[in-house]
């Protein structure tokens, strides 16, 4: 796809694909750690680190008082056991409105401000534009400096890498694909009211990041209208908001067990200082699934909904296995995920809070 000028001039983006890695040269040597045989500080990838923070500048003992929420592991499952029960939720379709009507009541019950960013997005293979809506879930909203916690939360018209053509138009309810991340923020929404943090905080899901029909090459429809949009709303309105994002979480594919959570190459190289504080704090609080390590088998560079909004200058970070061997497949469902799973990033997102300036 055609990046925005923006994005082309902080990242090099040269594949099209949505949550997949960049292109790299041919003869790139393979390398199993996070930034082997690449340059050191002055290039872009970071020096080979056999352990997690070796070489770093000495650290104090222990984290600023904060005791992580007591996320309930089980309870999200169950949140993305209904969520997926309402079937395919493809952008501008029941089951997105079905969705969003869901969620309104859930975080307005636990006391989050809730707005729709509505906005129409042309695509390529579509005739007609196709409604969408970005949902923001606002808490503490009268808090100036401000995180990002966000997933998409549309799902793909068709599963495109079963082998079957014949199986893409199944029923496709892509669990662990941004229906995890709803979950997951359907749960902390009962933890936020009494987190302990000076930042305001604001859950983001996007529509549209999943909405392609195109052929297995995907060149012509685009990916991350949701993400786009928000972004660009926010550039346009950034000099006159009461309020600045200073950092931004992105979650996708992170949820199965066994889940290794590497540091993504854009994320490294566009938010560096912000995923040192979060993988830091994974590894005080012993979340063994994150992993200070160079990215994954796929590639290690994976276009997301990150990239957007690092293209306005909020520092962005995803946190995500692109190694998932069940993404885009009909194997996608619930029972690949772990609510401990659930359970151990929430430990790392919810004690960074309590710490972030």
């Amino acid at each position: 796809m055609a990046r925005p000028v923006l994005l082309l001039l902080l990242v090099p983006l040269v594949g099209p694909l949505a949550c997949v890695p960049a292109d790299s040269p041919a003869d790139e040597p393979k390398r199993d750690k996070f930034g082997d045989t690449r340059p050191g500080p002055g290039g872009g990838d970071p020096p080979a680190r056999p352990k997690f923070g070796e070489g770093r500048d000495p650290r104090p003992a222990k984290l600023p008082a904060a005791k992580a929420a007591p996320f309930d592991g089980d309870r999200c499952m169950k949140y993305l056991k209904q969520v997926c029960d309402l079937g395919p939720r493809v952008s501008g379709t029941a089951g997105m409105t079905k969705q969003i009507d869901l969620l309104t009541k859930h975080f307005e019950h636990h006391g989050g401000k809730v707005t729709r960013q509505e906005f129409k997005a042309s695509q390529k293979s579509r005739r007609e534009d196709t409604a969408m809506t970005n949902l923001v879930v606002s808490w503490f909203p009268d808090r100036k400096s401000r995180v990002i916690l966000c997933t998409h939360y549309d799902t793909r018209p068709f599963a495109d890498q079963e082998p079957n053509r014949r199986d893409w138009a199944k029923p496709f309810v892509s669990a662990n694909d941004g229906t995890s991340g709803v979950a997951f923020l359907m749960e902390l929404a009962h933890h936020m009211k009494g987190l302990d943090t000076a930042v305001g905080v604001d859950f983001v899901f996007f529509d549209g990041e999943e909405f392609v029909f195109t052929g297995p090459d995907r060149r012509e429809d685009e990916y991350f209208l949701g993400s786009d949009h928000f972004a660009a709303e926010y550039k346009k309105a950034k000099a006159k908001l009461p309020y600045q994002y200073v950092a931004a979480v992105l979650f996708d594919l992170f949820a199965h067990d066994g889940a290794r959570l590497a540091i993504e190459g854009y994320s490294w190289r566009n938010a560096r200082n912000l995923v040192e504080e979060i993988w830091d704090v994974a590894d005080r609080v012993g979340a063994k699934s994150f992993r200070y390590e160079r990215g994954f088998t796929r590639g290690n560079d994976v276009q997301d909904d990150h990239l957007a909004l690092q293209a306005v200058g909020i520092p962005a970070v995803d946190v995500i296995d692109f190694d998932y061997k069940h993404w885009h497949t009909l194997g996608d469902t619930p029972d690949k995920c772990s609510g401990k799973q659930f359970a151990q990033v929430a430990a790392v997102i919810t004690t960074w809070l309590q710490v972030k300036k």
